[in-house]
């Protein structure tokens, strides 16, 4: 019994000094999907979307939950953001070359599509976030499109 009360105390110590250690967040000012905006052009709807359900872990800036302030679960949430923006960064697309736009769509519309974008750990906490058939249809036309465009050699306006 006493060492699984020192075991406690020390797992306690330690999640208090957890708090006082942030990872950085992930927080810009200014238009940073500016280009990619203008040059995809999406619709206002799935502008929207895109901001409502991609944005926080695929661009750089997020909007943070309030529970963030809580260690671990701002290290996990910080991971995710690293890892999200790794795969696709909508703040970065102007640094893409236009193969790589055009892959990145076509990796957008196989995730949508396969229900794995975006993920169900962020839908759990961000209901508004999961995508209806309707949007998701939205989502995969506008990318289906704009693929075109990058393929047949011009720049999407």
């Amino acid at each position: 019994m006493k060492i699984l009360k020192k075991i406690t105390v020390g797992l306690l110590l330690v999640f208090i000094a957890l708090q006082f250690y942030r990872p950085q967040k992930n927080i810009s000012n200014g238009d940073h999907t500016k280009v990619f905006v203008e040059e995809t052009n999406p619709s206002t709807e799935v502008l929207a979307i895109l901001k409502t359900s991609c944005y926080d872990c695929h661009s750089n800036n997020t909007i943070y939950p309030w529970y963030n302030q809580v260690a671990p679960v701002s290290f996990w949430l910080s991971d995710h953001i690293k890892d999200g923006k790794k795969h696709l960064n909508f703040s970065d697309w102007e640094n893409y070359t236009k193969q790589k736009k055009d892959h990145k769509l076509e990796e957008i519309i196989e995730e949508v599509q396969e229900g794995g974008m975006p993920l169900r750990e962020y839908t759990w906490t961000h209901k508004e976030a999961d995508l209806s058939e309707q949007q998701t249809k939205q989502i995969v036309d506008w990318a289906t499109k704009t693929r075109l465009l990058y393929q047949l050699g011009n720049q999407p306006n």
